[in-house]
Parts: structure tokens; sequence; C-alpha cells
């Protein structure tokens, strides 16, 4: 029983460190807080894919009195419940990976960042602008300013069993 206690403390800590590690990249002003415009790409940095409906309820959970921050304090416990109980799935590494080769039609391994932009802004649950510009700047290759998308597959999904 002590076993099975330890283990699930070392696996809540495992997800607090990559939560506030997450959050910790766009806190504001050093006082633990974030615009509530980077809940988004914290929740999809964790590995995970929320509807735009269910990142709109996340975020009117842990927002601070409609002041447009939120404060980790409110955001960790919501996302480790939400990590823990598996609410918004990953996507799965095989199917994330096939996903990218529909869309580099040469099989060239990689996508430029326009190419990426128009899909991602104009199909499905479509980012912004300003989403995509953050993205970008996070995945793509500063020298070659390309997106080499096997390379990205770990980072974009997470362990299942966590």
């Amino acid at each position: 029983m002590a076993d099975s206690t330890q283990s699930a403390e070392a696996i809540v800590s495992d997800v607090h460190k990559k939560i506030k590690a997450a959050f910790e990249a766009f806190v504001y002003e050093s006082n633990n807080s974030v615009d509530v415009r980077e809940i988004g790409t914290i929740i999809y940095s964790l590995g995970c894919f929320p509807t735009q409906a269910n990142l709109h309820n996340l975020i009117a959970e842990v927002e601070e009195d409609h002041t447009g921050y939120v404060h980790l304090d409110k955001f960790l416990p919501a996302m480790t419940r939400v990590l823990l109980e598996h609410k918004f799935p990953s996507i799965p590494e095989d199917l994330l990976l096939q996903a990218f080769e529909v869309l580099d039609k040469e099989n060239k391994g990689y996508l430029e960042p326009e190419e990426l932009t128009k899909y991602m802004t104009q199909e499905g649950e479509v980012f912004t602008q300003e989403e995509m510009d953050e993205m970008l700047t996070a995945l793509a290759d500063h020298e070659k300013n390309l997106v080499y998308y096997k390379d990205l597959i770990s980072q974009l999904t997470i362990d299942p069993d966590i």
C-alpha cells in the first residue's frame, strides 16, 4: 500500500513539474500569472488537445475575476485534474505522423511555415495568426526556417500512462 501511495505521489509530482514548466514559460511580470490568451498554448504544449468549447470552459474556471490573467495557484489543480483524468487526450504518435505526411505531399520530411500556417488557420478548429506565430517560433528550425515534423511528434504527444 505504501508503494502505491508513493507511486501516485510521484506521478502527481511529475505532472506538477510539467505543468509548472509549461506555465512558467509564459509568466507575466514574475507574478506567477499568465495572460489568459496563453492558456491554449500552454495546454497544447502539455500534449492536450481540447475543443475550443472545452478550452473556454477551462479558462472560465481558472481566470482571475475576468481580469484577463490566470494565476498558477488556480491553473495547477485544474490542469492536474485534466491530465490525470485524460480529459483532453493527446493524439497518438502514429496518427499525428500520418497527418503530417498527408500535408507533406512531396515527402520532404518537413513543412514550410507558410504551408503549415495555411492549413492551421483555414482548416478544422483554426488557429489565430498570433497562435501560429508563437507555435512557429517554438517549432520551426531557426537556421533553415522549416518545420521538421518527425522531430516534433514526441513533443506534441505525452505518455498516456501519466
